[in-house]
């Protein structure tokens, strides 16, 4: 009988599976108390950490970047896999201002807020707020698909898309301001014109790779799945396998991978729409175990005995957060293109933090910056705070500021959100005032549909309501771009 003792692969791997299978389990019962899934995850990492009663001594941020920056890889893939091109019509451009000034706006924020709570200077002052300052891709794809909410098209596109964009503003923000910690930039115009170098290449080759590996993929996929008889999961592994090598090239080649891995899924996930659908069951199981051992790892990574030290002052740091850095910024940002001010609101709050401020906090701990261990015990309060507040109230938000629509089966609620009337998308204006004796305002021989939109001043999305004397009209459905239904409520006033 051979001596060699199998407990090195046994007892590690019995530890790991145990922990993912109880963090699930745990996971299902507190997302039905409105309780983020994600946040079991992150505190079964911490209850097995060093602190806990686990006792693991766990301290490989190494294995921790690799992990963290693989993982956010997939989740970006399968996001832009599931995001429809038809969404960029009310959703891409209010986006790309989120994904780019946004974040540059929260981290100058968030950033002087840090200097003032934690008496940083101003280098790592500014670096903590890049690190915190742009939201997960993780947090929103996960949460937003398991609220249970069906939000209007334009604020579900605006978040959906603004968190697949913003974290290679935010990664390109933290590279550069380590380099300024580390006194490793001037003060003067090279420096500047060395950022600008470094954005164009950065995001010009992650766009570019990712649109040519996206359409190379796309057109692989449909002929492979025309002449082979493949089943759901190899389809899967090819869609994981290809995205992840054109993210690591990318990356290699100096642009930014996650760019590339989101737009190579928005790609693929629109061009080859009948391939990819198959496998995207498969591809939701590989997204929620990249975030599964994401949060786990990264929670085993913190000590909990550092984190109180600074927990104060971080949490300060997390209320100017989500309580002003976020909501000025977005107001800004979206101040251009007409939203409503509980859209502008709603996208405010689902501004969530998740496992990327995280996983960027240990990227100047690799670099060697001094002091950076508080850039990870800050982020871990502030990924906390933002998913025990607002992960657990994104359903209850919407709600309260009116912006879920009904279930298109559920005709009661319907008629409360739509009114009890549906008319005609070429119903002339005139006519309907004539008939409701309402007040007949400019244009009125435009249709119903033409004099909505021109109101709304906006891509018209279902739920859009204006209002005409007293009656209320509201977009009920769309055909593509155009209004197709509207529905008509009459007011007591």
């Amino acid at each position: 009988m051979s001596a060699l003792s199998l407990d090195f692969l046994s007892l590690p791997l019995m530890a790991a599976a145990a922990l993912v299978f109880a963090s699930v389990l745990a996971g299902l019962f507190s997302a039905r108390l409105g309780f983020s899934f994600l946040l079991i995850f992150l505190v079964a990492g911490l209850l097995a950490g060093e602190d806990g009663p686990g006792g693991l001594k766990f301290d490989d941020f190494r294995l921790s970047f690799w992990v963290g920056n693989v993982a956010l890889a997939v989740i970006l893939l399968d996001g832009g896999l599931r995001t429809e091109q038809s969404t960029f019509r009310t959703g891409l451009r209010p986006s790309l201002l989120l994904a780019t000034l946004g974040v540059l706006l929260c981290a100058g924020i968030t950033g002087a807020a840090a200097h003032w709570l934690l008496a940083l200077d101003w280098p790592r002052a500014l670096l903590l707020g890049a690190i915190v300052g742009s939201t997960d891709a993780a947090a929103v794809f996960a949460l937003l698909k398991n609220s249970g909410v069906r939000l209007n098209e334009r604020v579900a596109a605006t978040l959906e898309i603004e968190s697949g964009m913003n974290d290679p503003m935010a990664v390109y923000l933290t590279l550069a301001l380590i380099g300024v910690a580390l006194g490793a930039q001037d003060a003067g115009g090279a420096s500047v014109l060395d950022w600008l170098q470094s954005f164009v290449q950065q995001f010009g080759l992650g766009a570019l790779l990712g649109a040519g590996g996206g359409w190379a993929l796309a057109e692989m996929l449909r002929r492979v799945q025309s002449r082979f008889d493949t089943g759901d999961g190899v389809l899967a592994l090819l869609l994981l396998s290809g995205g992840l090598a054109v993210f690591a090239f990318t990356t290699w080649a100096g642009g930014s991978g996650f760019l590339a891995v989101y737009v190579l899924g928005v790609v693929v996930g629109n061009h080859a729409r009948q391939a990819v659908a198959p496998a995207l069951a498969a591809m939701d199981g590989y997204a929620w175990l990249a975030q599964a051992g994401m949060f786990l790892l990264l929670g085993l990574l913190a000590t909990p005995s550092e984190v109180t030290r600074t927990f104060w002052p971080a949490l300060g740091l997390a209320v100017v957060l989500m309580a002003v850095a976020r909501p000025l910024s977005v107001w800004l940002c979206l101040l251009p293109f007409h939203f409503t001010p509980r859209e502008i609101a709603y996208i405010a709050w689902v501004g969530l933090r998740g496992a990327v401020p995280i996983v960027l906090a240990v990227f100047p701990l690799m670099a060697g910056v001094e002091g950076a261990m508080i850039f990870f015990n800050v982020a871990l309060v502030v990924v906390l705070a933002s998913l025990l507040l607002q992960g657990s109230t994104i359903a209850l938000a919407a709600h309260r500021l009116g912006l879920a629509l009904p279930d298109p089966l559920d005709t009661v609620l319907t008629r409360q959100v739509f009114g009890d009337f549906a008319l005609a998308a070429h119903t002339p204006l005139s006519a309907l005032c004539a008939f409701y004796d309402l007040p007949p305002p400019e244009n009125a021989d435009q249709s119903v549909a033409q004099w909505m939109q021109t109101r709304l001043n906006r891509p018209p999305v279902v739920g859009d309501a204006v209002r005409l004397g007293a009656a209320e009209l509201s977009v009920r459905d769309m055909d593509g771009g155009r209004i197709a239904r509207v529905g008509m409520r009459l007011l007591d006033d």
